[in-house]
């Protein structure tokens, strides 16, 4: 107490949910400082202190102490009277238990518009519940749950090598990047220029295409890059010899790739055995993400294919080559931090929600299961 002011005291249990409250991202932030102005009271600051810190006035603190005293931690956020339309009570649990649940008919999601026109209301309403609620109809995520049968002896395999890489040796993330085209734009694009981005036509030439075969070093960040026609496993076997040229013959080279069937090839089996130091650790399927080196690729189309025009597949050929060059001057890694168990735990849940959703759509399908179905 301070100059014999009546002490304002909160109960443990309330504390903890104001405490929670003003923690959580998705609580709005007006609420945020009304529970900070009965926390700092119940600490025993001054309302003038109060209001100096949160930013608001002296008397407002009071107003929603006496909100506090009569309504509880629900009454910090309900709406003060004042001018304007009043919202109806529960709206914003109506809104989004029908963004949520429903569909408007003939379409996929809800806008603002067609959800405040569907319950009467204006569209900056709905905007604002989303947002404070961090909703977005709009956004979309792609995602594929492998149903590779040793997903986890593979996971393990590949987290293993990117945290603990062994001794004397050099980890390898390897893939092939098909289809780049050489596209040429039917005109010159215009320039940059302050209050305008850049520009370029709808339209383009194709002139062809390449394959990039890529071997990204996990510690290092060094790319050991060459573009081919096409990507067989011909193509494939030219590129182990130029990685088996690349490094002393006295180091292991662990290659990290996926299942393509160019990488199983006869020959390159026989290739592999006359080769010892090649090690080969192969990603589950549908779990490109576990290859640092399709990051890399990302690297290369935003900074120097896509908004690129090249008139040949020489010239396109030519900026792949002169990125990987200047990459290599200042190569920076891809750090893997994810521990195996924190990747099994969070597909453990996607998984369990699928199946709540479609039971039996995660389990690994038969070989010949396809011809089954066709036969019946």
């Amino acid at each position: 107490m301070r100059g014999g002011a009546i002490k304002f005291e909160v109960n443990p249990e309330h504390k903890e949910l104001l405490t929670h409250w003003c923690e959580a991202h998705a609580t709005p932030q007006q609420v945020v400082k009304r529970c900070r102005i009965i926390l700092q009271k119940a600490a025993g600051a001054t309302d003038q202190e109060i209001a100096e810190e949160v930013g608001v006035n002296r008397h407002t603190c009071r107003l929603w102490r006496q909100r506090f005293v009569q309504a509880g931690p629900e009454g910090l956020w309900e709406i003060q009277s004042g001018r304007g339309r009043k919202p109806t009570a529960g709206l914003a649990e109506k809104i989004i238990r029908a963004t949520l649940e429903t569909r408007p008919k003939a379409q996929t999601h809800w806008s603002t518009r067609s959800l405040a026109g569907a319950h009467g209301i204006h569209a900056s309403t709905v905007c604002r519940i989303w947002q404070e609620h961090q909703l977005k109809p709009h956004r979309q995520e792609t995602f594929k749950l492998s149903r590779d049968k040793e997903f986890v002896p593979k996971l393990l395999d590949i987290v293993g090598v990117y945290l603990h890489p062994p001794q004397n040796a050099v980890v390898l993330c390897i893939d092939e990047k098909s289809q780049i085209q050489a596209l040429d734009r039917t005109q010159p694009g215009l320039p940059l220029k302050r209050g305008r981005c850049g520009t370029w036509t709808h339209d383009y030439v194709r002139h062809g295409t390449t394959t990039l075969f890529a071997a990204l070093e996990v510690v290092q960040g060094k790319v050991v890059g060459q573009c081919y026609p096409k990507h067989r496993h011909q193509e494939f076997l030219k590129f182990l010899e130029r990685l088996d040229e690349e490094y002393p013959v006295d180091v292991e080279l662990h290659l990290v790739m996926d299942n393509y069937c160019t990488h199983k090839h006869a020959r390159v089996k026989r290739w592999l055995a006359r080769h010892p130091r090649v090690k080969l650790h192969f990603i589950p399927t549908s779990s490109s993400w576990m290859n640092l080196v399709e990051r890399w690729f990302a690297e290369l189309t935003g900074k120097a294919v896509r908004r690129g025009s090249f008139s040949s597949v020489p010239s396109l050929i030519e900026a792949i080559v002169e990125f990987i060059e200047q990459w290599n001057r200042h190569p920076k890694p891809f750090v893997w931090t994810a521990k195996a168990e924190d990747i099994l735990a969070k597909i453990e849940r996607c998984r369990r929600r699928l199946e709540e959703i479609q039971p039996g759509c995660t389990r690994p399908r038969s070989p010949r299961s396809k011809t089954r179905s066709i036969a019946v």
